[in-house]
């Protein structure tokens, strides 16, 4: 079957407001969708968000809040969670997701307003818990760095997970932000295969790159830790040990495994891509992904959705529990410094500059 080079997701699974019906597609395995024709190219599309700071109800994600300046994420990442968040905007989780970008304009100023409220109680404050915060996107628009010069006009804690290189443009303002224990960074690795990393993750830095990344905010003082997820059996979890060793040289404090689930459109798109990147072990890997989840290819049970069950599940845990020990790998959790955030601190607009 063809392959749309440079994106993750192959097909678009139906929008929430299409007025078409009809369903005319059959790939031949049983995946039904509606025929439209897909551009492959990115457009970006400027929005004002009536808010920016979500809280976050689900204990799975460590944070209390998030914060996404982008909508839709071009890295193409074909399993991510968050493509279903696409068809509240009305567009499909699967090509419109990478090549439909919404840029909340007002990010800033709305944050402004939240950290500049008596009412506001300190607490971290996560980038990217939907979306990447440093897609390619925000070498244009530069939000992400503007929201980091915020954050540590206000000295408020920030937490980062990105998988993308271009976080070293802010390692300024990152070390400002760690001499008062503010941040902490989440380099999202889940491979050390930079050819399988190519198909699930397209647009994404490469990994090489993204281990000098891990190296050079070590180096730096900003505390690292790397994010191995998700963990696809039959696909990415022959390499664990070495995956741990490699991070653990590059000075990460710690490293979070979380396992794959397919909630919503992303089983179809998934599946599909599976079948024509890997359509020799499709069928295993999927059966791998269901022993996970009960027999399902998801689970929205709180603490067993990101950990997973069964045999499989505890051979993973297992494995990285002796890579911890192995590679000395066990930084603890970070604790962030909600003792300085002051609201009525005045603008410091020389942070901004990029």
């Amino acid at each position: 079957m063809k392959v749309i080079k440079g994106r993750g997701a192959q097909i678009n699974t139906p929008k929430p407001f299409d007025s078409t019906t009809t369903v005319s597609s059959d790939d031949g395995l049983g995946h039904w969708y509606r025929d439209e024709v897909c551009d492959p190219k990115t457009r970006v599309v400027e929005t004002t968000a009536k808010r920016i700071v979500n809280k976050v109800d689900s204990p799975d994600v460590g944070f209390p809040y998030s914060l996404n300046p982008y909508q839709g994420c071009e890295h193409g990442c074909v399993y991510c969670y968050a493509r279903n968040t696409h068809t509240y905007w009305g567009y499909s989780a699967g090509i419109d997701f990478e090549t439909t970008i919404l840029v909340k304009t007002n990010a800033v100023d709305l944050l402004r307003h939240k950290l500049s409220s008596s009412r506001w109680q300190a607490a971290p404050i996560m980038l990217s818990g939907n979306t990447d915060c440093y897609q390619p996107v925000e070498r244009q628009y530069g939000i992400t760095r503007q929201l980091l010069a915020l954050f540590l006009e206000f000295k408020h804690p920030v937490a980062i997970t990105t998988k993308n290189a271009l976080i070293l443009r802010d390692i300024d303002l990152l070390q400002k932000l760690a001499e008062h224990n503010l941040v902490s960074v989440a380099i999202s690795i889940n491979t050390l295969d930079d050819d399988q990393r190519q198909l699930m993750e397209p647009r994404a830095t490469t990994i090489s790159k993204r281990l000098q990344v891990v190296r050079k905010l070590s180096e730096a003082g900003i505390p690292v830790t790397v994010l191995a997820a998700p963990i696809i059996p039959g696909l990415n979890d022959h390499n664990i040990l070495p995956l741990v060793k490699k991070v653990s040289e590059m000075g990460a404090r710690r490293i979070v495994p979380l396992v794959v689930r397919l909630n919503g459109d992303v089983e179809e798109i998934f599946k599909d891509w599976l079948h024509r990147t890997h359509p020799d072990r499709a069928q295993k890997v999927i059966n791998k992904i269901k022993s996970l989840h009960g027999g399902k290819v998801s689970s929205s049970t709180f603490g067993e959705r990101t950990k997973g069950q069964g045999i499989i599940a505890d051979i993973i845990r297992q494995q990285f529990d002796l890579a911890r020990r192995l590679y000395c790998m066990d930084g603890g959790n970070f604790e962030f410094n909600c003792d300085i955030y002051d609201h009525t601190r005045s603008p410091q607009l020389s942070l901004f500059a990029s």
